[in-house]
């Protein structure tokens, strides 16, 4: 379970401070599909790079699963982040020198799991997102969607119980956009927190909660009418 309290994220920028995120407070539940709307400069990306690890708060407590990460180390943080949250971003972020198998094995590999556990991993993403026969292929021979259900898996091999996705279909067009989506549903089904960050009204639409946020705070939050 994912809980904010009281969270501000402030940013000077030159004699001025930027309130990013100004006193959110919010509990995720495990397994909720959650997405996270609002204008840009609302607090959106900095709110997921937030609940990522990827940055801290200037006051306030983020529990993940009983554990306040605010009062982790920099190196502990990391473990947990490697751990328990996996990343899907609008610019997919693949090695071009490596084929879909070795970019999605990669963080096996700096993980220092077995070479044995690795390949059976690897095999298994590849079959769950349609990718066995692209196996061997390296990112400029895939398509955009082929690209994004690498990066997918390739963010899920470590097993995490949380996924963050920021504008996953921004790239894409609609029907390799709706693949991935439904793609990032069936983990969902599956038990995977899943939580996205988006500008596009139909696909907030589709989570099973909506907040939006404005000026960097929720200014509302919502359970949404879609029932697939």
């Amino acid at each position: 379970m994912i809980k904010l309290e009281n969270i501000h994220r402030n940013f000077q920028v030159g004699d001025q401070t930027v309130h990013a995120l100004n006193d959110i407070t919010l509990t995720i539940n495990d397994g909720e599909y959650l997405s996270v709307m609002g204008p840009s400069g609302s607090g959106k990306s900095t709110l997921l790079n937030l609940l990522g690890l990827l940055d801290q708060p200037s006051s306030g407590k983020y529990f993940l699963n009983g554990n306040d990460v605010t009062e982790l180390s920099e190196d502990m943080q990391a473990s947990t982040r490697n751990k328990n949250i996996g990343f899907v971003f609008q610019v997919f972020h693949l090695i071009p020198r490596l084929t879909a198998a070795e970019n999605i094995e990669l963080p096996l590999v700096l993980a220092g799991i077995d070479e044995k556990i690795r390949k059976q991993r690897v095999s298994h993403a590849l079959e769950s997102m349609n990718l066995i026969e692209r196996a061997e292929h390296k990112p400029p021979q895939l398509s955009g969607g082929q690209r994004q259900r690498v990066a997918i898996a390739r963010a899920t091999i470590m097993q995490p119980s949380v996924l963050l996705a920021d504008e996953p279909t921004g790239n894409l067009d609609q029907k390799a956009g709706l693949n991935v989506i439904e793609t990032l549903e069936q983990l969902n089904q599956h038990g995977i927190t899943l939580i996205i960050v988006t500008h596009d009204e139909t696909l907030g639409a589709r989570s099973t909660r909506s907040i939006r946020m404005l000026d960097g705070r929720i200014e509302s939050d919502n359970i949404a009418s879609w029932t697939g």
